[in-house]
């Protein structure tokens, strides 16, 4: 029932210690695709965007879907669903889920000095730049590591039982070194551990339960005991305490839920329950940025979140670093013009739902729009309540298609 973690910077030899341990302990591998794939299926949301949790870099529109920390809460019960099986190693960003207080883990750091990995890198070809290719990915770990822990360091010591310099030991004596301390009886499941892990894994169901709820509070768990933690100010706190003990108390396992306030509560920043059914991955696109700005303004008091792009390039550019779900385009535009962003969005993106909303357009312009793939074809001015109705039903349609694409 033991369980290893192994936790390693990029290009520290990695690929041949972590085959020698499977060998040598019979143990299985858990990557975080696995737990990807597993937080997919309960989720609903694809396993690719729910791996996207793991970057540094958050989305221009996280802050309307807030995708990330839902992908976080499912990638955390996913996590805590596959630990219960035990005998296996767990690799990558999923190991920073599993709390300290389950004693029957051993935590592994496989790490070697820049010089080293750089080399390790060239031999194996791997990357045209390899030394872009590790200061992004320490700038991944970095990252994920503060936000699961709080630690600024990634090879911070203290979050680790063995740290191996992978630059000064070698493959086989690294394995020895950790079968050697994975088979003692220091690791073995004790019943303290084993009610450990059973919190963890209801910490982590009502943490999805929250989020789908759109509630962001601090949850720990001790024995069935809930203590929910409000880190934000809110109007009407009784309220929101009573809502949130309903949702929990619901919850199998769950046997009391108490609630407080954090040390944050009384910052300016006002708590605000998520709406995850309205439009918030949209990208507008104009290039008359009085009104752009004042659209995006009223579609967030409507609880739909926007990005904004003021011309054709800026619009394509974004695309390839991040993808909405709608996009209100502007047909005339200098440089590229609407319908020339139609065209190649239609082309690249075909699941990304236009909406044409322009002041210059004819009837031609309308039937090539829609014969291009436009969802909506809308004339400036525009009533903002069409255009919220138009962008509802847009993402209905990519609500239906993702369902049915799940349940094929």
């Amino acid at each position: 029932m033991s369980v290893l973690t192994v936790f390693n910077a990029l290009h520290c030899n990695e690929e041949s210690i972590i085959p020698q341990l499977m060998d040598k302990t019979g143990y299985r591998l858990v990557r975080d695709g696995e737990v990807a794939d597993r937080a997919g299926k309960m989720s609903g949301i694809s396993p690719e965007r729910i791996s996207r949790a793991f970057s540094a870099k958050t989305s221009l529109f996280n802050p309307f879907t807030h995708e990330k920390e839902r992908s976080v809460a499912y990638l955390r019960q996913a996590m805590a669903d596959i630990l219960a099986e035990g005998d296996m190693i767990v690799t990558g960003f999923c190991c920073h889920f599993i709390p300290a207080s389950i004693s029957h883990v051993l935590r592994v750091c496989l790490i070697a000095d820049m010089a080293y990995r750089v080399k390790l890198a060239q031999s194996q070809g791997l990357e045209k730049d390899p030394l872009k290719a590790i200061y992004r990915s320490d700038e991944d770990k970095t990252a994920w590591v503060q936000q699961m822990t709080g630690k600024k360091d990634p090879w911070d010591p203290t979050l680790y039982d063995i740290i191996i310099p992978t630059d000064k030991i070698g493959a086989q004596e690294s394995m020895q070194l950790v079968v050697r301390n994975l088979h003692t009886d220091v690791l073995a499941p004790t019943e303290a551990s084993r009610a450990a892990l059973a919190d963890f894994q209801l910490q982590a169901r009502i943490l999805v339960a929250l989020t789908l709820e759109g509630h962001e509070v601090t949850v720990t768990v001790k024995e069935g005991a809930v203590t929910l933690t409000i880190e934000k100010n809110v109007l009407m706190l009784n309220r929101l305490e009573q809502e949130l003990k309903e949702i929990v108390g619901k919850i199998d396992g769950v046997r009391s839920v108490d609630t407080e306030i954090g040390k944050n509560f009384h910052q300016a920043d006002i708590y605000r329950k998520l709406d995850f059914q309205a439009p918030a991955r949209v990208l507008l696109v104009d290039d008359e940025r009085e009104f752009v700005q004042t659209l995006s303004e009223r579609l967030l008091l409507r609880d739909m979140g926007s990005a904004v792009a003021y011309d054709g390039e800026s619009a394509l550019e974004m695309l390839r670093e991040d993808e909405p779900d709608v996009m209100i385009l502007d047909l005339k535009m200098p440089g590229i013009d609407g319908m020339e962003v139609l065209r190649q969005v239609k082309a690249s993106q075909p699941e990304i739902e236009v909406i044409i909303l322009t002041g210059h357009g004819n009837e031609s312009d309308r039937e090539i729009c829609m014969q291009l793939g436009a969802f909506a074809y809308l004339q400036k001015p525009v009533d903002i309540d069409i255009l919220s109705e138009t962008m509802k039903k847009a993402n209905e349609k990519i609500t239906l298609r993702r369902q049915q694409q799940q349940g094929s």
